[in-house]
């Protein structure tokens, strides 16, 4: 059986809230992986009751690491320019949306976990910081980097019992809770590693904001099948309290660079199942593409798709949600 049609059957079945298990959900709209081409239709079900999203499927932790290494594109990345994250403060942190990120909200010399760490940069930003901190990423390619530089790094799923219990006193999760399968359990998993009074911070995209009306199923963000969980700030607030954990603070804060992918993603939007020319690293443009996306470029240097972001923003319906979760 390949993988594909193992998803389909599975989605057949399993059509519940995945956070307050109703029933009451109705499918939304079938979608396809229209970054990278990963083969298959998926369907997105909303819940009636929480507003919460998913796509059910589900994919062992073999299929992950295939998923991630094969068709993500860090494999191509150079490991001799990577660089950690920089600070930034200030307006210029504002108006980029830099908040955004989880890795920004942590302060200095605390130990943390970061749980979907990439290829590392936010690794690199906190050790320079004072912090101890330890990783987690299902793409193998984080093992180049961990390898390199010494970082405290493990391949595969996030396993609570892999640590201590009350180990963290922050664990971060920058654009990973929207991948997860059972998003409750791995919140549950969570709170088991945090300190009493520890924080979780989550940064996951926002598909009840502006964005998702206005591009439909053209929105960069719906990125299925590698995202499947949609959190409305009532969904999150029912997976905390099912884990233990309070929900303190809920904004919205989207990186301005984020509409002008979504911008070039609308006009080289692909065809099913063909990589996209912008999203797939492998792909050559031609002129007209290479020139659409300089037009592009130069109307994002003029900061109109700052204004846009942080107005947006202002209003609670960007496009990005940063939920600051703490344990009693």
């Amino acid at each position: 059986m390949s993988l594909g049609r193992g998803i389909l059957q599975f989605a057949a079945e399993n059509m519940n809230c995945p956070v307050c298990s109703s029933s009451q959900t109705r499918i939304e709209f079938k979608a396809c992986d229209d970054r990278y081409g990963y083969p298959g239709e998926f369907d997105l079900v909303c819940c009636q009751k929480c507003a919460h999203r998913n796509t059910p499927v589900t994919f062992s932790a073999s299929q992950l690491t295939e998923l991630y290494s094969k068709y993500y594109p860090r494999s191509s990345f150079d490991i001799e320019k990577y660089q950690p994250h920089r600070e930034i403060k200030g307006f210029k942190s504002w108006f980029d949306g830099a908040g955004r990120s989880t890795f920004r909200w942590i302060p200095c010399n605390v130990r943390i976990l970061d749980i979907g760490c990439g290829f590392g940069e936010s690794l690199g930003y906190h050790t320079a910081r004072g912090c101890d901190v330890y990783g987690i990423e299902v793409d193998q390619n984080i093992q180049r980097v961990a390898d390199k530089f010494g970082y405290k790094v493990r391949v595969g799923l996030f396993d609570p019992e892999l640590y201590q219990s009350s180990f963290f006193d922050y664990v971060t999760m920058d654009q990973v809770i929207e991948h997860i399968i059972n998003p409750v359990a791995t919140l549950q998993g969570i709170s088991q590693v945090l300190k009493h009074g520890g924080t979780l911070i989550i940064s996951t995209p926002n598909a009840n904001g502006w964005g998702a009306k206005i591009f439909g199923r053209k929105w960069i963000n719906w990125h299925i099948p590698y995202h499947t969980q949609f959190f409305s700030e009532e969904s999150m607030s029912l997976a905390a309290e099912k884990a233990g954990l309070q929900l303190e603070e809920v904004k919205t804060i989207t990186s301005s660079e984020w509409l002008l992918y979504q911008w070039i993603h609308l006009f080289t939007y692909p065809q099913h199942g063909v990589p996209s020319i912008f999203w797939g690293v492998k792909n050559k443009k031609n002129v007209r593409e290479k020139l659409l996306m300089e037009i592009l470029s130069l109307l994002h240097k003029s900061k109109i798709n700052h204004l846009v972001t942080r107005l947006f923003d202002s209003c609670g319906v960007g496009d990005n949600f940063v939920f600051v979760l703490r344990k009693p």
